[in-house]
């Protein structure tokens, strides 16, 4: 039998606070890793271009980004590969004692935005806003970007009328008080997109996987493990709840119920659903946004099942 010493590592380059923290340390606390022949090692850092820049020289296996920018990546001629990790998206929130129940309503109105112009719910809601009401949603409202933690000050301190943010931050908003208007998922299948599509996950080399033959298929199943059990457990979330940030029972509860709503139907990628939505990703943000991935780069999502 196989001993720990003999099986392959994946080092994972990940924000130091970032939320697939919680998948990956319920990988490594419950041996899951092991379980499916490899080991898992977590290598922290301070910002997401860090974790890239270690994929890229070799210093790490593993990243986690959203599978537009992989494959933006894998056009431009890397062998970045997908494997998915999650469905969440945020949404639009307003303040509690808002009058708006549309966006329509927030014509002439200020929106905190989290990212930045080419942030992919702010790209999809202006498409919905089009689609739905012929409204120009970047030309009838206030723009103001900024970073997630910023975004969520300004929104609960009543300094926009609506806010865009990353998911997470969201289920923050939502504990706060804030109700949310439209949700990203919900104006996706408006657009006749699938909401399933997983839209983040992780990122490896195929010369990686080639090197360790198996081992996306084995990370992933990891990672499905991980799901299992953090959706069926409520106590599994106590190992974890120090990671969270949560500065009550009310922000946890929200976390813990909206990451569990993140979790993806097992199996691969729908190849369809993630064209069209790269597609719509293409006219709207261009080639800023996708680079030369017009159409669906070949080899992009590894067979995982």
């Amino acid at each position: 039998m196989a001993t720990a010493a003999d099986m392959p590592t994946i080092r994972a380059a990940v924000l130091k606070i970032g939320t697939v923290n919680w998948e990956l340390d319920t990988i490594i606390n419950n041996g899951f890793d092991e379980a499916h022949g490899f080991n898992l090692e977590m290598q922290p850092f301070a910002d997401n271009g860090a974790t890239r820049v270690a994929l890229e020289g070799g210093e790490a296996d593993l990243a986690v980004a959203d599978w537009i920018w992989v494959a933006r990546q894998r056009a431009a001629g890397k062998d970045y590969v997908f494997v998915p990790y999650s469905k969440a998206v945020g949404g639009l929130v307003v303040p509690a004692d808002s009058e708006a129940t549309t966006l329509q309503d927030l014509a002439g109105k200020k929106i905190g935005i989290a990212g930045g112009p080419l942030d992919k719910s702010w790209l999809i809601l202006q498409a919905y806003a089009e689609q739905e009401y012929g409204m120009d949603l970047a030309g009838e409202t206030e723009q103001v970007f900024g970073a997630p933690p910023l975004v969520f000050k300004t929104a609960l301190q009543g300094e926009t009328d609506g806010a865009i943010n990353f998911w997470h931050f969201m289920a923050k908003m939502k504990a706060g008080g804030m109700r949310e208007l439209i949700s990203v998922s919900a104006a996706s299948e408006s657009l006749g997109l699938d909401p399933e599509t997983p839209l983040l996950g992780y990122v490896l080399k195929e010369s990686f996987i080639a090197e360790n033959p198996g081992i996306a298929k084995a990370l992933y199943a990891a990672s499905r493990d991980a799901k299992e059990l953090l959706k069926s457990d409520d106590s599994a979330w106590e190992a974890i709840r120090g990671n969270m940030n949560a500065s009550n029972d009310e922000q946890f509860i929200a976390l813990r119920d909206d990451f569990r709503a993140g979790m993806p139907a097992p199996g691969n990628v729908d190849l369809d659903g993630a064209d069209r939505f790269l597609q719509l990703m293409a006219e709207l943000g261009g080639e800023k946004l996708v680079g030369q991935a017009t159409t669906l780069p070949e080899g992009l999502f590894p067979d995982v099942e």
